[in-house]
C-alpha cells in the first residue's frame, strides 16, 4: 500500500521554512502493496470524497471500542544498544558481548544485561521484540521512520506525521487533555537540531503538546561540555510554563481572552481560503482548557507524589518523565510520548560511539549510569509496576522504541556504532500476552534469524491495538487521500 497521491512533484516545507520538491509514487505502485480487494470498495470510494469525509472517518474511529485507552511511547532517540540490554550474547567473544554479565529474567531461559534487573523481574509483563530490523543506519531517516511508521527521505523527515499525531487526529483528545502529549518534547537530533515531533501533512495542530524543559541544545555531538562528570540525579521540573496561571488572571478574564482570540481567528480564517483551519488552533484551545481546569493542571504536578514513589522511579530525568506519563494516563491522556535521548547534560546519550569528543566511558560502563540503561530500567519498570498496581496496565499499551540497535562489535574506542539490521524493543500492557520473546538474532546479535519487524510493523501494531483499521484513508491539507500506512503489518503475537 502506498501514498494515494498524484504522480507529480509535491512542494513540501523543509526544516528551515523553505520549500523542497519531493517525488511521489505513481498510482500503480501504490496498489501493489495492499491490493484493491484488501482496501475494499469503501476505502477506494472514500478517496474520491471531499475533505469533510475524512472528518467523518475520524469521528467513526474515535467512537469505536478498542483494547487500549492510552498509549505510552517510551521514545529513546539515538539508538539503544541491544546487547547490553535485552539481547545479551554471553557466549560471544568479549569484543562483542562486552564485560557485563547476563542475568536471569522471569521468562525461563531468557537473559537480560545485568543493568536491567527491574525489567528482568517484570519480564512476564513484557513482550520482547528481539528482531527489530530495517535498512538504514542514519539517525534522521531512522528516527523519521520510527516516529511515523513511514520510510522517509531527508526532505520528508518533518513532513510525515508522527504516529501520535495520527492517533490524535483519528481518536481525538479525552478528558480535556491534548490527544498527543510529549514529555518534554524539546529534544532535537542534530547538528543542526531538528524538530521531529510533528503533525506533518495533517497540520501543525496535530503535533504534540510539548511539556517543555531546558532550551534546545544546538549541538549534541559534544556532551558533558559543562562538566567532565555529568550529574546523574536531577530534579526536573516538568510543569508546562504555559500552564502557570498568573495570580491576577481569573477564570473570568481567561474566558474573555479566549473569546477575543476566537473573534480574531474568525477574521483570519476569512483570509485563509486555502486552509480551512489554523494549524495552531487546537493548541490554543488546549492551553485555555488546561489553564481553566485545576484538576488537569494538577496532573502535571509531580510535587504531589510521595517521596517513596519518586524514589521508586529514580530522581532522574527519565524517572520524572515516566512518573509524569503515569499521572497523565491516570488523567485519561490518549497518547503520551516520553522523550529521552538528546540532552543538554548528557548529549546524545544513546549514540555511544565513544569517540574522544564525546568523552563517554566504555559501553559496558556507561550502561551502569543512572542516566543510561540502569536508570531507564528503574524508571520503566516502576512505570509498568505502578500502572499494574493502579489497575491501568490492561488498558494502557506501553511501547519501548528506538530507531536502531548498535553494532555487534565494540569499536576501538570502547563504543558501538549505528546498526539498523538488529535491535530490541519491548511492549507491555494493552492486553498483550506478556512473558514472550518475539524473534531472535544470530550468535552475535547481528541479524534476525527469522523475520525482522520494522518501524512500520510497530506503528501498525499500535494502530491495531487502538482499533484503527489498517485500510483507513486520511487526507492531507491539500485534501489528497493518504493511506494510514504505506507498508507494515501488526505483529500477530501482540494482536491475536
Amino acid at each position: 500500500m502506498g501514498v494515494l497521491r498524484e504522480a507529480r512533484p509535491m512542494t513540501l516545507p523543509s526544516n528551515d521554512g523553505q520549500t523542497t520538491t519531493s517525488p511521489l509514487k505513481p498510482l500503480q505502485s501504490i496498489l501493489a502493496r495492499r491490493d484493491i480487494l484488501k482496501i475494499g470498495s469503501l476505502g477506494i470510494a472514500a478517496s474520491a470524497l471531499p475533505f469533510a469525509q475524512s472528518q467523518l472517518v475520524a469521528s467513526d474511529i474515535a467512537s469505536t471500542t478498542s483494547e487500549v485507552d492510552s498509549v505510552v511511547l517510551l521514545w529513546m532517540a539515538g539508538g539503544v544498544t541491544h546487547l547490553e540490554s535485552f539481547d545479551p550474547k554471553p557466549e560471544a567473544p568479549e569484543q562483542i558481548r562486552g564485560t557485563l554479565d547476563p542475568i536471569a529474567t522471569a521468562i525461563p531461559g531468557i537473559a537480560f544485561g545485568e543493568v536491567m534487573p527491574g525489567l528482568a523481574r517484570l519480564a512476564n509483563e513484557l513482550a520482547i521484540l528481539r528482531s527489530y530490523s530495517h535498512d538504514s543506519n542514519d539517525h534522521f531517516l531512522s528516527q523519521g521512520f520510527a516516529l511515523s511508521g513511514r520510510r522517509v527521505n531527508l526532505s520528508q523527515i518533518t513532513t510525515e506525521p508522527n504516529v501520535g499525531a495520527i492517533v490524535s487526529y483519528l481518536k481525538g483528545s479525552r478528558s480535556g487533555l491534548p490527544g498527543y502529549i510529549a514529555i518534554p518534547g524539546t529534544t532535537r537530533p542534530g547538528p543542526p537540531p531538528h524538530n521531529l515531533f510533528v503533525g506533518g501533512w495533517l497540520g501543525g495542530q496535530y503535533g504534540p503538546f510539548a511539556v517543555g524543559g531546558q532550551p534546545d541544545e544546538p549541538d549534541f555531538t559534544v556532551p558533558f561540555a559543562r562538566d567532565e562528570t555529568p550529574v546523574e540525579i536531577v530534579n526536573e521540573d516538568l510543569r508546562p510554563p504555559a500552564l502557570a496561571l498568573r495570580p491576577d488572571l481569573t477564570s473570568i478574564r481567561l474566558s474573555r481572552r479566549d473569546s477575543l482570540r476566537k473573534q480574531l481567528d474568525q477574521r483570519l480564517l476569512s483570509l485563509e481560503q486555502s486552509n480551512p483551519r489554523l494549524s495552531m488552533d487546537n493548541h490554543y484551545q488546549h492551553a485555555f482548557h488546561l489553564l481553566g481546569s485545576p484538576s488537569i493542571r494538577s496532573s502535571f504536578n509531580l510535587s504531589e507524589e510521595s517521596d517513596v514513589v519518586r524514589e521508586s522511579y529514580g530522581r532522574t530525568k527519565i524517572g520524572s518523565r515516566c512518573l509524569l506519563a503515569r499521572r497523565l494516563v491516570e488523567a485519561d491522556a490518549r497518547f503520551v510520548m516520553v522523550d529521552y535521548g538528546y540532552d543538554p547534560d548528557y548529549g546524545n546519550l544513546w549514540d555511544n560511539h565513544a569517540v574522544p569528543v564525546q568523552r563517554q566511558p566504555h559501553i559496558s560502563e556507561i550502561a551502569k549510569k543512572s542516566y543510561h540503561l540502569a536508570g531507564v530500567d528503574r524508571a520503566c519498570s516502576a512505570l509498568i509496576r505502578d500502572l499494574k498496581e493502579r489497575g491501568r496496565l490492561d488498558r494502557t499499551l506501553v511501547v519501548f522504541l528506538t530507531e536502531f540497535g548498535r553494532t555487534p562489535t565494540i569499536n576501538a574506542n570502547g563504543g558501538r556504532d549505528h546498526w539498523g539490521p538488529a535491535g530490541s524493543l519491548f511492549f507491555a500492557g494493552g492486553g498483550i500476552q506478556g512473558g514472550q520473546v518475539i524473534g531472535n538474532t544470530d550468535k552475535h546479535a547481528s541479524y534476525p534469524t527469522g523475520r525482522g519487524y520494522s518501524p512500520a510493523d510497530v506503528a501498525a501494531t499500535i494502530y491495531a491495538k487502538l482499533g484503527i483499521p489498517d485500510d483507513t484513508i486520511l487526507y492531507d491539507r491539500q485534501k489528497r487521500p493518504v493511506p494510514l500506512l504505506p507498508e507494515g503489518d501488526a505483529i500477530s503475537e501482540l494482536t491475536s
